[in-house]
């Protein structure tokens, strides 16, 4: 009970002091959510939309967040729209031209990945923002992996929303994300979960503050855990972060190049776009005519994962049986790991296994 009562708040904010500085932002408009998906939800459940209106993204965008958008549209009678971004992808300019020749004087709001889940493609948003903004569209940028594996400058970018995660690139724990709301919109916004910040009588905060600081008892270890986990992995590069990227950056590309030799497959985007995700454009997978998926993934992931102890996604994507293998690097990665991904992804596909089915193993 002291705990909560006395000690909380302060190591809370803390907290959000920590971070804000680490991704360029106010403390008092960064508040804590369990994860990225959490903050899409509190910002479109929070907004509201009228018949017609349309709601703009891309064909890359996260699935969870997509659903959400979708959600939202559906409840309100808004229209959904979606840019085809093309991947392979040539350029920045492809993807800044399919997202703007959809906006319409209808246009409300932009839900728009930083860096994709699936095709691992930064996207230019600070371009984005800047045009969307310029044409009266808001921008929610989806922000799930972008916090230690790009610079952030949350002031400089200007996005209306933005939502990030802690528990991917920073190695916190999971359960510790972050929600960012431009101070012009701090007061449309409004957390998943109402309690008794909705009602406080304080006025030393802001209600932005107050809602999203007390959700209910819950164990906020995770979030208290960032500054700790930002310190951490800092100190294991004599120039901290910005060696921990251009590091990650570094070995992603080189894990990129041997793969796309080893499997002769043409780089999918240019090197511009890739931080320290990639993706790989993989032959089709086909069980008796169709597409082979285990728990929303491709077949071959349960073959590297219990045939060759590899853990890495391969995602049916953007549908069965189009496929893609996705890597990524940290620093407890090495080039190593990478060619015997090569080797073990070679052996499936030539022994005809997660393409024309194989035997479960046990």
């Amino acid at each position: 009970m002291r705990f909560f009562v006395d000690d909380f708040e302060a190591l809370w904010d803390e907290a959000r002091r920590t971070l804000a500085r680490f991704v360029g932002a106010a403390a008092d408009d960064l508040v804590s959510v369990p994860n990225a998906t959490c903050g899409v939800n509190a910002v479109l459940r929070s907004l509201r939309f009228k018949a017609g209106d349309e709601l703009l993204v891309t064909d890359h965008e996260y699935n969870a967040c997509r659903n959400v958008l979708n959600f939202v549209a559906k409840e309100s009678r808004a229209r959904v729209v979606v840019a085809h971004v093309p991947f392979p992808v040539r350029s920045d300019e492809q993807i800044v031209e399919s997202v703007l020749g959809k906006v319409t004087r209808r246009t409300r709001l932009a839900l728009l990945d930083h860096v994709t889940s699936a095709t691992g493609l930064v996207l230019p948003i600070e371009r984005l923002v800047r045009e969307l903004e310029a044409r009266g569209v808001e921008t929610l940028v989806d922000g799930a992996h972008a916090p230690g594996m790009v610079p952030l400058n949350l002031r400089r970018l200007g996005a209306a929303y933005y939502t990030g995660n802690c528990h991917k690139w920073l190695c916190a724990p999971k359960g510790a994300g972050f929600l960012h709301v431009r101070r012009d919109r701090r007061m449309l916004v409004r957390p998943p979960v109402i309690s008794h910040g909705a009602n406080s009588p304080r006025t030393d905060r802001s209600r932005f503050l107050l809602e999203f600081g007390w959700m209910g008892t819950d164990d906020p270890s995770a979030w208290l855990s960032v500054p700790e986990a930002l310190r951490c992995v800092a100190a294991l590069l004599p120039d901290g972060w910005p060696q921990v990227m251009r590091r990650n950056r570094e070995l992603t590309l080189a894990a990129r190049g041997l793969l796309c030799e080893s499997l002769e497959i043409p780089p999918p985007c240019p090197e511009a776009m890739i931080r320290s995700l990639a993706s790989l454009p993989l032959p089709d997978a086909t069980v008796n005519g169709r597409a082979h998926i285990l728990h929303g993934l491709d077949r071959m992931r349960d073959d590297l994962l219990r045939g060759h102890r590899i853990e890495v996604p391969v995602f049916p994507w953007p549908a069965p049986p189009k496929r893609l293998l996705r890597i990524s690097a940290q620093l407890y990665n090495a080039l190593p790991d990478y060619l015997r991904l090569a080797e073990a992804v070679k052996h499936l596909l030539a022994n005809g296994a997660s393409r024309n089915g194989s035997r479960r193993r046990t």
